[in-house]
């Protein structure tokens, strides 16, 4: 049964309308079904390990049903991934026949069936077996294609359930994974937040609220989500999903992702990876959200009133001078090339930055009071992420401190979006930020305590 604050997102939800989340929800997927598709054949979608899972029941359960049931079936070895070869693999497969496909797994099964479906001009479903990602019922699907991870726009699912059994009974850092992803709606907020005081992308309040009202709250069972309790899977499952329902309200991304997602994805680009194992995406956003957090932690303990303006309009950088230094900060050309657009598109002259800061001085008391409201911080973050099991440190992960740093500069030039990170980056303080930061009893530095084990 879905929730009342689900039942209410779904009023608004662009492309989902039926959302089942709880213990023993599997046994309603051919009522789902029927309630959404009518009496169409169906093709279930899933890898060896997720028809296993949970893949079988739904055939039978459909098939039981009285409806026709075609099956698709990745190998279970080697780890499936997002890349396009395998959307248009199960495209045309689907294409000649006249079925629904029923996605069986988490995000990667869900996004290569989510973009094939929409290729092939149809809905689909989705029954969700890891509370991994929020990208369950967000309208668009993370695919790789021509070495390039991209976010390709295609309709979320017409319906989803998530069986809370069958998600807490997944493999551990699935759960941290969707734990990590969905506590960086914490510094995405914040970002948004700034983007709407410098008038890039306002506030759209309905969506704010789906994430926002109850983000603490699924949070809040950390070690009970590491323990495999379905209860505490069911509330996470619930804030995964609303975030996705957000993004179909807003049409866009943003209600869920800002600064920290940019450094997960400039990783992801460059191929982040321990011994050839790539890093999940929660994961990769939970060190992200710290990293934001931090510099947020700083952001907030600064005397706004000192800005040398002045200063700043005259060292501002031409657009030449712009594409050329965010060029050569990447070393990979497909990368470059789409930093120097994105870096571009969200260029100022002068005269804009300029009245950006006078209004960011002017008014920083009210606006520093609203990002705190919204802030939690950076080391309350990380003890929350290690009671959930998920990786705080930045060589967890296969990175290095120097990395990490380098990423506060590179990451804000493969968005359009205005984060934090443009925010000090035009107030000429990225390098001061950075001294801080990493110095011996910086959040990054090698004198602090770590994070508390538990909360």
């Amino acid at each position: 049964m879905a929730s009342l604050i689900i039942q209410e997102a779904l009023k608004t939800a662009s492309d989902t309308r039926s959302v089942v989340i709880g213990a023993g929800a599997l046994a309603s997927v051919a009522d789902v079904f029927q309630a959404s598709f009518g009496d169409q054949p169906v093709m279930v979608v899933a890898d060896e390990n997720t028809f296993k899972v949970a893949g079988e029941a739904v055939v039978t359960q459909l098939r039981a049903a009285g409806r026709s049931v075609e099956t698709f079936i990745f190998p279970g070895t080697p780890k499936l991934h997002a890349d396009y070869h395998h959307v248009e693999e199960l495209r045309e497969v689907l294409r000649p026949l006249a079925v629904v496909p029923v996605a069986v797994g988490s995000g990667t099964i869900n996004d290569i069936t989510k973009l094939a479906a929409h290729e092939c001009g149809r809905p689909y479903m989705v029954v969700a077996t890891a509370a991994s990602m929020d990208g369950y019922v967000a309208f668009g699907a993370a695919i790789t294609r021509g070495g390039f991870k991209q976010t390709m726009g295609c309709a979320a699912p017409r319906a989803l359930v998530a069986d809370a059994d069958i998600v807490a009974a997944a493999p551990a850092d699935m759960t941290a994974s969707g734990y990590a992803d969905l506590l960086g709606k914490v510094t995405a907020g914040a970002d948004w937040i700034l983007s709407d005081f410098v008038g890039s992308e306002p506030i759209n309040q309905t969506a704010w609220r789906l994430v926002q009202t109850h983000l603490l709250t699924w949070l809040g069972q950390p070690e009970a989500l590491r323990a495999g309790d379905p209860e505490a899977a069911g509330l996470l499952m619930e804030g995964l999903v609303l975030a996705g329902l957000a993004m179909q309200v807003a049409q866009s991304s943003r209600p869920a992702s800002g600064s920290e997602h940019q450094f997960s994805h400039l990783w992801e680009m460059e191929g982040l990876s321990i011994n050839g194992t790539e890093v999940s995406h929660g994961f990769k956003v939970g060190v992200g959200s710290l990293a934001v957090a931090a510099l947020y932690d700083w952001v907030l303990a600064q005397d706004w009133a000192d800005l040398d303006i002045d200063a700043l309009r005259r060292a501002w950088p031409s657009r030449a001078a712009v594409a050329e230094h965010v060029r050569h900060s990447h070393p990979i050309p497909i990368l470059a090339e789409k930093a120097v657009e994105m870096s571009l598109s969200k260029y100022i002259t002068p005269e804009q930055l300029v009245r950006r800061m006078e209004g960011i001085r002017e008014q920083w008391p009210a606006l520093r009071a609203q990002l705190r409201n919204q802030m939690v911080p950076a080391q309350r973050l990380e003890a929350m992420l290690r009671a959930a099991g998920s990786p705080v440190r930045p060589e967890e992960i296969g990175l290095t401190i120097d990395r990490v740093r380098a990423t506060y500069e590179r990451a804000r030039h493969i968005r359009s979006r205005y984060t934090v990170l443009d925010l000090i980056a035009e107030a000429g303080l990225l390098t001061k930020a950075m001294g801080s930061l990493f110095a011996p009893d910086g959040f990054w530095g090698e004198g602090r305590p770590s994070a508390r084990a538990s909360l």
